[in-house]
């Protein structure tokens, strides 16, 4: 199934798209407990899954809303982000690296304050950062608690996935000594205002039978500046399930990124150790991301996950 969170006159839903159709979950007859937000339907488990199949179904035509007349929101609030960069040996070969890049997951954190949902503005700050850059991602959504959960076991544990664009301040991030040590400041480049647009819908996990054969992607204004297959990634969602879990207990709700492959703007970007050549077929960055840019972040077996960048005011 396809879940989302939408706003219908004012009132934020959860639903199940179908096509070009939202079946909106509690006027279909489903029981508040369990369909009143996403983190309910998530942690209710198999028994409200199994419900919101059946009403998908039944639901009676005033439960039938077609998608144009909707706004999508960020699928969930997620209590806790656990995200993992340098997972891509592409995205490590375009740009400069910190000593541990690649060796182990590199951990950093994002809240909730961070999420924006489908067609939200991104907002290009200038007092925070002159080098914004976007990163399209995989997010596994945890769906059943655990704490230092096997690899071999951890999908148990997934309710499903959905498209992430990591949204990041270069300029902030990457800090190089006149000797050429580079290190990362992962506070203040990672976890800002609209740092985390989710979306549009997340697939349950019984619709991905391995999320190492996702197709992922990324355009800028049209131009298809990353393009991948998630089996190149160095930790799978399994291995990353198990690493976070040593930390936290991992609960439903939870949302876990997984790093991007080649093709950011850091990539052409000599000051901070941009290294990367576009192979054939993608569009390399010719600056940073602006006030007015079209950002799309697909993951083809999910969707398109789409924002555009505004100034401050704009955003108003």
């Amino acid at each position: 199934m396809r879940l989302c969170r939408f706003s219908s006159d004012g009132a934020q839903r959860v639903g199940v798209l179908s096509g070009e159709i939202v079946i909106d979950l509690l006027a279909a007859g489903g029981l508040p407990d369990m369909f009143s937000t996403m983190t309910d339907l998530i942690a209710a488990g198999a028994p409200a899954l199994k419900a919101a199949q059946g009403l998908s179904v039944t639901a009676p035509p005033e439960a039938r809303i077609p998608l144009s007349s909707v706004d999508l929101e960020a699928p969930l609030m997620p209590s806790t982000v656990l995200c993992s960069g340098s997972n891509y040996r592409s995205h490590n070969a375009e740009k400069a690296n910190t000593p541990l890049s690649g060796r182990e997951p590199e951990f950093f954190v994002k809240t909730a304050d961070c999420v924006i949902g489908p067609g939200d503005h991104i907002i290009c700050d200038p007092v925070h950062t002159q080098k914004l850059d976007c990163e399209a991602e995989l997010a596994v959504v945890i769906g059943r608690a655990g704490r230092h959960i096997a690899a071999a076991n951890a999908l148990d544990h997934v309710f499903g996935y959905t498209v992430a664009n990591d949204v990041t301040a270069r300029d902030r991030q990457v800090r190089r000594t006149p000797e050429g040590m580079t290190w990362y400041e992962l506070g203040s480049g990672k976890a800002f205002d609209t740092s985390l647009p989710l979306g549009p819908v997340i697939i349950t996990a019984d619709e991905v039978p391995d999320p190492q054969r996702l197709t992922l992607r990324s355009r800028v204004n049209g131009e298809l500046r990353q393009q991948a297959s998630t089996s190149e990634m160095i930790w799978t969602c399994a291995e990353l399930v198990h690493f976070f879990s040593i930390n936290f207990t991992l609960k439903p709700g939870m949302v876990i990124l997984t790093g991007t492959p080649a093709g950011t703007a850091w990539s052409v970007d000599r000051d901070l150790g941009g290294t990367w050549t576009s192979p054939p077929g993608l569009t390399p960055a010719t600056r940073y991301c602006l006030p007015g840019d079209e950002i799309e972040c697909e993951i083809v077996e999910i969707g398109v996950l789409s924002n555009t960048v505004s100034g401050p005011a704009e955003a108003l």
